[in-house]
């Protein structure tokens, strides 16, 4: 019997989540680019979802697909679907389903290099200072952003934050990060500070919680705050600390990662900190400071 690709995507799919531990956001990538490319392999064959075999993966569907794909999509999109169907191609070529690699021939189109978006030091502070201290929310909001910018998180490690996460004594956070990946990671005085001052309005701002909620930021009615939740407030205080231009909460982990960066910190430490799992991934942050780096060659350098 011919092995059907739908069985095969949902094996793959199976494996990243049990065995490799891929996270979340990561699976729901998968997933959704690889059932894009069963849809149009469905349409080319002219058959249901559930009859496309494996055999029907190959280099001229590849191509005709990543034509009509560069047509509606931005090339780093285009980049990340490609990936998920080059996995789905070497899974099945490893159980002997397909014989020859369909994405053996296939360039990855190339992507504008962005710069991540950060903010100043004068910038960050007065951003961090924009909710309003006299308000259960305005208290919560500061302690996150706090804790987000102190510690270098990613939005959904801050929102995944529980109590016992958080080490007073030794000034430290567990995090899970990407993959269900735990760290440990220092956090300032100032972010306890703010965490100290949210915790005692809590019950002002939900007064209904439940009593055994292990989360560390929570909503109106005492649930866990969502990312979506932090980006509406990121919003709302870019425009009161009147920064000329929009931000995203990924910009306080750039942030962060740049300012320790032209402080001079190493660039592994940063990695470290931030999670990374390759040292290119944190290289990134390093065009921030060229003006810096070219006056520390030019002061060092014998023959500069």
């Amino acid at each position: 019997m011919k092995s059907r690709l739908r069985d095969q995507i949902e094996s793959l799919l199976r494996q990243l989540e049990i065995e490799e531990n891929v996270s979340t956001n990561t699976l729901r990538g998968y997933r959704s680019d690889l059932e894009q490319l069963l849809r149009y392999a469905a349409e080319r064959r002219g058959v249901e979802l559930a009859a496309v075999e494996c055999s029907a993966l190959d280099d001229r569907l590849v191509r005709s697909m990543l034509v009509d794909l560069l047509q509606a999509n931005s090339p780093s999109t285009v980049a990340r679907k490609l990936s998920s169907i080059r996995r789905l191609c070497r899974y099945l070529l490893r159980q002997e389903l397909l014989t020859v690699d369909p994405m053996a021939t296939i360039t990855t189109p190339k992507q504008e290099k962005r710069l991540p978006n950060h903010l100043t030091v004068d910038d960050m502070f007065r951003f961090l200072s924009a909710p309003d201290p006299a308000t259960p929310d305005g208290v919560r909001d500061r302690a996150i952003l706090e804790v987000i910018y102190s510690a270098g998180l990613r939005v959904s490690e801050a929102v995944g934050l529980d109590w016992n996460d958080i080490d007073e004594d030794l000034e430290v956070l567990r995090v899970r990060g990407k993959g269900n990946k735990e760290r440990v990671v220092p956090i300032g005085g100032k972010a306890l500070d703010a965490l100290r001052a949210y915790r005692e309005r809590i019950p002002e701002l939900c007064p209904k919680r439940p009593a055994d909620q292990p989360a560390v930021f929570l909503n109106r009615r005492g649930g866990r705050l969502t990312t979506r939740s932090v980006a509406r407030a990121v919003d709302k205080y870019t425009v009161q600390s009147g920064l000329s231009s929009k931000i995203s909460p990924h910009a306080l982990r750039h942030s962060f990662a740049t300012h320790l960066l032209g402080a001079g910190a190493d660039l592994r430490a940063i990695q470290e900190l931030l999670g990374h799992a390759s040292l290119s991934t944190t290289q990134k942050y390093t065009h921030v400071n060229l003006d810096q780096l070219m006056e520390t060659y030019d002061k060092a350098h014998p023959r500069a």
